[in-house]
């Protein structure tokens, strides 16, 4: 998992999959957390993707730091606790503008049953598990 966590912090930017329906949808994300063991996200519950995550917990995350990539796929489990939101707003203190924990809206997702592979054109496949 720190290997995951760190990659990502690494990348800056990666892209989450979310379904909506039987529509698949992805977008930018930039927040990763470690949070009483687990790698988090963040988001507000008022976006489509929050709402996606509740609906059906199966996401993909894809992130690429110009010679390896990393495909993770896990489920997303809420945790809107003071705790948690504070952990993370801390971690990324410009989105403290527009989320504060309790606030109703802020919330992390914890990445549970999470496989993650990284590849390259250089080395073979490396999957890990958590």
């Amino acid at each position: 998992m720190n290997e995951v966590y760190e990659f990502l912090k690494k990348c800056g930017t990666y892209y989450l999959a979310t379904a909506d329906g039987d529509q698949p949808r992805v977008r930018p994300f930039g927040t990763v957390d470690i949070f009483d063991g687990c790698l988090t996200i963040q988001t507000g519950k008022s976006k489509d993707v929050a709402k996606q995550m509740i609906a059906d917990p199966k996401i993909e995350i894809c992130a690429f730091d110009g010679g390896t990539w990393l495909r993770l796929a896990g489920k997303a489990v809420m945790d809107d606790s003071v705790e948690a939101v504070s952990h993370m707003l801390d971690s990324y203190p410009d989105l403290k503008a527009m989320y504060a924990p309790g606030d109703g809206n802020a919330t992390v997702f914890k990445i549970t049953e999470a496989t993650a592979t990284f590849t390259s054109f250089t080395a073979p496949p490396k999957t890990v598990t958590f």
